[in-house]
């Protein structure tokens, strides 16, 4: 009997259970005080990272594992719904992005431009800490899942070799009010997708080093002798204009975001993880500056070298005067590293690889307990 009502009642067909959804921004985290210590340290390395062409601050903030919810906690606040755990996770990251931005923007420029292979060894080990994390988040892989990640990381590769064969000819742009407006959404857009390089956006559009020529001198200006008329100045024609750009772009970014990570999380991760991956391309640490030779182009303007050896940068357009050419625009190339830098670099992507490991596993958010 009860074989006969098995065959004519077969078990029903197992339903594909629905993906789960990214963490909500404003619930309270597993360990509240090491969740805000892991959204500082992301804060912190989407701030630094975004100070240097051809790495993503956005993929900072994904490595280190609180992207879902800081994309969340943007989403929420523009719809004006004000939760604790989301502007705790929204403060942080943008107090220590900040802080990281404004006291790092003369220090990094220096360590990447002197030490660039040391400094893109740890990015390479810091951004590939964040795969684990984003694999993670993916409550099950499909094959669409696959089919994203590759998508994402050959647009991301491409990108990589874009930037590579594109950076040097990137020419100077006049910073007006409009630029430094359009400066700060592409940055902001860039800061918030992972794999975009917000310093290589700004590059192409020559406002790079204007802009964190302005950063630096604001700063002095607030810290060494808070000058009022530096302040002004600086502030309406650079720090407003990159400022309102940099909300534009912000929300618009995060909310396109958030919806995709509702509607399509599985496919939406997937991609991003491809990012993650292909940013790697873009970080080929053995590279370093080259001095220019007479008659170059850097950046729009002609090299030329004077007898003591000094390069100045001679615009086309005539008028605009001559300025020295420092050493942060020199062009980069590749070079053969020696077996003892090959094992200095590999060391170092292994410290940033343990260090994003480590922050994750100390604000990793715990499953709560079945009923």
């Amino acid at each position: 009997m009860a074989d006969a009502l098995a065959q004519n009642n077969p078990p029903a067909a197992p339903v594909d259970p629905a993906p789960a959804a990214p963490p909500s921004p404003g619930d309270r985290p597993a360990s509240p005080a090491m969740f805000v210590f892991r959204a500082a340290f992301g804060g912190v390395l989407m701030g630094l990272a975004n100070l240097v062409p051809g790495i993503s601050g956005g993929t900072m903030l994904l490595a280190s594992g609180v992207y879902p919810r800081f994309i969340g906690a943007i989403g929420e606040l523009t719809r004006l719904r004000f939760r604790l755990w989301s502007v705790v996770t929204l403060g942080v990251v943008v107090a220590a992005a900040l802080v990281a931005i404004v006291l790092g923007a003369g220090l990094i420029k220096d360590l990447v431009v002197d030490h660039r292979w040391a400094m893109y060894a740890l990015f390479i080990g810091l951004t590939l800490g964040g795969v684990p994390v984003v694999w993670r988040l993916i409550d099950r892989k499909t094959p669409g899942t696959f089919v994203a990640a590759a998508c994402g990381f050959v647009a991301m590769a491409l990108l990589a070799v874009a930037q590579t064969r594109g950076s040097d000819a990137a020419g100077t742009t006049e910073a007006g009010w409009a630029m430094m407006l359009l400066a700060g959404v592409a940055g902001a857009s860039a800061m918030i997708l992972p794999g975009v390089s917000g310093g290589y956006l700004l590059l192409v559009l020559g406002v790079y080093i204007p802009l964190l020529a302005a950063i630096d001198t604001f700063r002095s200006a607030l810290t060494d002798n808070f000058d009022m008329n530096v302040l002004w100045d600086v502030g309406l024609s650079v720090i407003l204009p990159v400022g309102v750009g940099v909300v534009v772009g912000v929300v618009a970014v995060s909310n396109v975001l958030k919806v995709l990570l509702d509607k399509a999380p599985r496919a939406t991760l997937g991609f991003l993880l491809g990012l993650l991956l292909g940013a790697v391309v873009g970080l080929y640490p053995f590279q370093q500056a080259v001095a220019p030779e007479h008659g170059d182009i850097v950046k729009g303007r002609y090299v030329r070298a004077l007898a003591d050896g000094t390069l100045l940068l001679e615009s086309p357009v005539e008028g605009i005067e001559a300025e020295p050419l420092e050493k942060d625009d020199w062009p980069t190339a590749f070079f053969g590293p020696s077996v003892l830098t090959v094992a200095a670099a590999i060391g170092l992507i292994g410290v940033g690889f343990a260090v994003t490991i480590g922050v994750d596993r100390l604000g990793r958010d715990k499953p709560a307990p079945a009923a």
